[in-house]
Formats: structure tokens, sequence, C-alpha cells
């Protein structure tokens, strides 16, 4: 099952628009966790901005869930399922959003500057999301078998590794930052 769908700009890492239907009506425990999961697509939409994430999908695992992306002219898609939802559903999923958001004017989508401020494409989610809810209707069972002898191509990662990456990168920068020539005479 889609559980969070995150639309954002590569550029800045801004994140555009989103669809929590795991958020609604739950329990505070649930409640924090889903934000979790939230703050974990916005720092993957972060990582996909700075390059450190340089390829144009990618199925990242955590816990009992999956994340998947989709870059496409500068628009990175990204979807929280089920570890058991399928792949191919997953991203089928982010290639009807694309198609949709593609026939909104870019020079507006560059233009907004806030967070979560296209709500015009909030509803356009959740309908789409919807049609991937179930998936055994003939509509799914049909995206799942075509072209079934073509696996995706798609590298999957563990969420661990990227944090640990992005840890390491800081702790390279950061004595690079405070290098002065005194500091070299020092040693």
């Amino acid at each position: 099952m889609v559980k969070l769908t995150i639309v954002g700009r590569v550029k800045d890492g801004l994140p555009l628009a989103q669809e929590a239907r795991y958020m609604n009506n739950e329990t505070t425990t649930s409640h924090n966790l889903s934000s979790n999961y939230k703050q974990q697509a916005e720092f993957l939409l972060n990582e996909i901005s700075k390059g450190a994430l340089p390829l144009p999908s990618m199925t990242i695992r955590v816990d009992h869930h999956s994340f998947n992306y989709l870059v496409v002219n500068g628009i990175c898609f990204i979807t929280l399922c089920d570890s058991s939802y399928p792949r191919k559903l997953a991203f089928n999923y982010l290639q009807d959003l694309q198609k949709e958001f593609d026939k909104f004017d870019n020079g507006l989508i560059y233009k907004i500057t806030k967070p979560y401020s296209f709500v015009k494409f909030d509803s356009i989610i959740s309908s789409i999301r919807k049609q991937y809810i179930d998936t055994r209707t003939q509509a799914n069972l049909s995206k799942l078998n075509a072209n079934r002898h073509r696996e995706l191509d798609i590298v999957t990662g563990n969420m661990s590794d990227i944090v640990e990456r992005r840890r390491n990168s800081e702790i390279l920068e950061t004595p690079a930052a405070n290098y002065t020539p005194q500091s070299s005479s020092l040693l």
C-alpha cells in the first residue's frame, strides 16, 4: 500500500506537494512514526538535490517499508510503501504522477518558495493513489503483467547506508572548513 507521497524540486530540495494518507486519524505513536517517515522522505529529497543520490530512480529500504523515487525534468517523486508492495506498481504510480505533473506550467513550479504550497497537486496525488490501493484490481494486475519478462532495472539501497554516507561526508567537510595557514604550521 502507498502510504506517503512527496513531490519536490531537485534544484533546491524544496518539497512542493504531499499526500500522506498514512497520517490521518492515528494514535500518537503511529503519528510520531509517520512523522519520522516524512522526515526521512525529506532527507532523501535533500540528498538527491545535493547529488548524493545521482540515480534517476531507486528503491531504499527502511524497516518494513520501501521508499521509491523517480526524478524526471528536475522534479523528484518519492513514495513510501509497504515492503511487500510490488515495486513495479510503485514505479507505475510515480510515473502516473509525473505525467500529471508535466501538465502544469514549469514557470509556476519554479516560482514556489514555501514548502508544500503547491496544494493544487495534493488532490491529484490522492486520486491517483486511490487507483493503486488494491494490487489485485484488474488494472493493477495488467500493469504487473505487462512486460513481465523484463524486470525493473532499479538499484536498491538501505536508508542506514545513506545516512552513514551523509555523516561521513560531514565529518570530512568539517576539518577542511576549519583549516587555516596557522593550523598547518602547528603540525
